[in-house]
């Protein structure tokens, strides 16, 4: 245990050295791969926690619809669930109704209805995708960039083999270190984005279904109340 322990600490403190004694494009490619990785779980753990807050958002607006029965009393209650994106959705056909049926009692254009809800829809789902992007830049790019201080560090390590003649681990040890820690760094930045990228279209994927889902109740409440 003493050994691995001690093993550990002197390789902790080796990168360290390595990294203060490393040349300017060896630093700055880990920089920049630490960076990538900083950033994408912060809009990892963001985005968990916004689409975790959303379902469970969604669930309990969508039983208060479902029990109210009357859009005028579920626009009352509404604003407590405020963040679900079902509730973004319901304003924007509750608008459009309450456009239609003033002054006439009835809807006079259901599929101008049905096309508000599907903006409605669009919108909504561009706001849960937002800064999706990151993670898929994050996920494409940080292997090449590992890819390009992997090579960097091999040239370095020739580059030393030549300008000293010696072939001992003392002399190439430094560039296959930045080699292998631009190779690491760059894997730990592309791997849990791209997991969390797909994990999170999946989850956003199954809230647009749900909001077409929605959309169908919404159309049907609004015909059973304003129709005929």
């Amino acid at each position: 245990m003493t050994s691995g322990f001690t093993g550990g600490l002197i390789l902790q403190v080796n990168v360290w050295e390595l990294a203060k004694s490393s040349e300017p494009i060896p630093i700055a490619v880990m920089g920049l791969l630490v960076l990538f990785s900083l950033l994408s779980w912060t809009v990892i753990l963001s985005k968990f926690a916004q689409l975790r807050h959303a379902r469970s958002a969604n669930r309990k607006f969508l039983r208060a619809f479902r029990k109210a029965g009357r859009l005028d009393s579920i626009a009352a209650a509404s604003a407590q669930f405020g963040s679900a994106p079902l509730v973004a959705l319901f304003d924007f056909g509750y608008s459009e109704v309450s456009r239609q049926v003033n002054g006439r009692g009835k809807l006079s254009n259901p599929m101008a209805l049905e096309r508000t809800l599907q903006i409605g829809i669009s919108e909504e789902i561009a706001k849960l995708e937002r800064r999706m992007s990151w993670l898929a830049t994050t996920a494409t790019v940080s292997p090449f960039i590992g890819l390009f201080g992997t090579v960097w560090g091999i040239i370095e390590a020739f580059q030393a083999l030549g300008l000293t003649g010696s072939t001992s681990m003392r002399t190439v040890a430094p560039g296959i270190a930045n080699a292998l820690v631009a190779t690491a760094l760059g894997l730990a930045a592309a791997i849990p984005a791209a997991i969390f990228y797909n994990h999170f279209g999946y989850r956003i994927k199954e809230i647009g279904t749900h909001m077409e889902d929605f959309s169908l109740e919404f159309l049907n409440l609004t015909e059973r109340m304003f129709e005929g």
